[in-house]
């Protein structure tokens, strides 16, 4: 993530130009750079351009956001912006030697206000990694998120500039809090995106495709198991944005269950859920569909939302756990899980044996001994063990 100072100007309009020295900030500028902040909230891409901001703004020469130190094991992650080519390099092995590693959480200190110049220039930190990057005034705070993580923001300036002024590091103590907020706020989105992935992921290996529909009924997203039943246009496709079925009275029952459900979508009340089935040109068994109203909360209500969420099984899909988690579970040999999982998938056991190319007799062999492992007493049985189990969740179907 690290960037180019010319890159990695705020996206939120034109820059506004820094003060003169010794100015205090205006309104305005204040805002521009809070701004910067928030917009990395929500797309990390934008972490340097909100550095950026800061170091012009202070005539810095690095302004860096240590995310994670480096260990003997890790690079670490620095986020970093300078005034020339080259950010600051994120494996740092000095880091941990640096004076401003142990500072109070949330408070922004200068070189001077840790140690004099003399003692600071002796330092090794200083000596094997600041002097040769040009690094001379340091401005640095350390503060810790909600989420209890530790975050480290460093503004430097090389010896030929002056150090930060008084009104400079009351700049930085003012903008402090309000990175840590937007640290927060990114957290808090990221983890949120995570969550929704593992479901969605979890949806797709149940070959379950989950398409939501803002309030005007275009597609907004769709999973991976969805986007692959639209990639056949076998019954259902994407023309535009709008979800429609390849047969005309498919569509119409399509279109209808749509229109209801989104005028539902507008009670917090209660929730409409209908269903029908979208024919398939190829002759495969029909898509079951479900279409289901979203409830808005009070702070969507009316505007651009997530409305409408229609449901599509693939019946007819074939799932592939992988054998080793299959395996696990059941305690089976590599041989038997395979063939189990052949007849999972609707195959006959003369099926499976000609699929796997293994004789008939040493099929009924497995199959005896998966039956025997796994308490079950008939094939049907087997076949619904299999489908109900989390195995299946360990596929990485969308990746």
């Amino acid at each position: 993530m690290n960037d180019k100072s010319d890159a990695a100007q705020p996206s939120g309009g034109s820059a506004v130009a820094p003060a003169p020295r010794g100015v205090p900030l205006t309104v305005e500028r204040f805002s521009e750079l809070v701004e910067a902040f928030y917009e990395a909230a929500l797309d990390p891409m934008l972490w340097p351009a909100g550095l950026e901001a800061i170091r012009r703004e202070l005539s810095a020469n690095y302004v860096s956001l240590i995310v994670r130190n480096a260990s003997d094991d890790d690079p670490g992650l620095i986020v970093s912006v300078s005034d020339g080519d080259e950010p600051m390099d994120p494996g740092n092995p000095y880091m941990l030697e640096s004076p401003f590693t142990d500072i109070p959480l949330g408070q922004l200190v200068t070189d001077a206000e840790v140690m004099p110049g003399q003692d600071w220039r002796a330092t090794a930190y200083f000596r094997e990694w600041c002097e040769p990057h040009g690094v001379y005034h340091v401005m640095a705070a350390n503060f810790r998120t909600r989420a209890g993580s530790i975050y480290g923001l460093r503004i430097t300036r090389p010896q030929s500039a002056p150090a930060f002024s008084a009104i400079e590091t009351e700049t930085g103590r003012r903008l402090l809090p309000h990175l840590r907020q937007a640290l927060d706020a990114y957290l808090s989105v990221n983890h949120d995106r995570k969550v929704s992935h593992l479901y969605g992921r979890a949806m797709a290996q149940l070959m379950v495709g989950a398409v939501v529909l803002d309030d005007h009924g275009k597609v907004i997203e769709c999973n991976a198991a969805a986007s692959e039943i639209l990639a056949l246009q076998d019954g259902l496709r994407l023309v535009g944005d709008q979800l429609e079925a390849t047969y005309a009275n498919d569509n119409r029952k399509l279109q209808q269950l749509v229109r209801n459900a989104m005028l539902r979508s507008n009670s917090a009340r209660v929730e409409l859920t209908e269903a029908t089935s979208i024919n398939r040109p190829s002759g495969q068994l029909s898509w079951g569909v479900v279409v289901q109203a979203v409830s808005p909360d009070e702070w969507t209500e009316g505007k651009h939302r997530p409305s409408v969420a229609v449901f599509v099984r693939d019946t007819e899909g074939k799932a592939h756990p992988p054998t080793r988690l299959a395996q696990q579970l059941f305690k089976l040999t590599p041989a038997e899980t395979a063939l189990a999982i052949q007849l999972a998938n609707g195959l006959s056991l003369e099926e499976a044996a000609e699929a796997l190319n293994i004789r008939r007799n040493t099929a009924r062999a497995h199959l005896r001994s998966i039956f025997s492992k796994t308490g079950v007493r008939r094939q049907t049985e087997l076949v619904r063990l299999f489908l109900n189990s989390v195995a299946w969740l360990g596929a990485n179907k969308d990746e």
